[in-house]
């Protein structure tokens, strides 16, 4: 089922960087990130809207690597 109010998304450069990928699934606090079978970041569509938006996963990353988009929000 597709997320109703956020939407996370990973760089294919930031996913694929095993160690940041480690990092993502650990700051998270609701399970939003899992590493595949060659250990990179993948989202968790289906945990998507537990987002608690505390932001750990966009500090965690590069700038503009991971973003979480609300999708209940009007676009500017």
């Amino acid at each position: 089922m597709p997320s109703m109010f956020i939407r996370v998304e990973v760089d294919s450069k930031a996913a694929a960087d095993r160690e940041l990928a480690k990092k993502l699934v650990e700051v998270c606090p609701v399970s939003i990130f899992d590493l595949d079978d060659e250990g990179k970041a993948r989202v968790v569509e289906e945990n998507e809207d537990e987002c608690v938006l505390c932001d750990l996963c966009v500090q965690a990353a590069p700038p503009g690597q991971v973003r979480v988009i609300k999708l209940y929000e009007e676009p500017a």
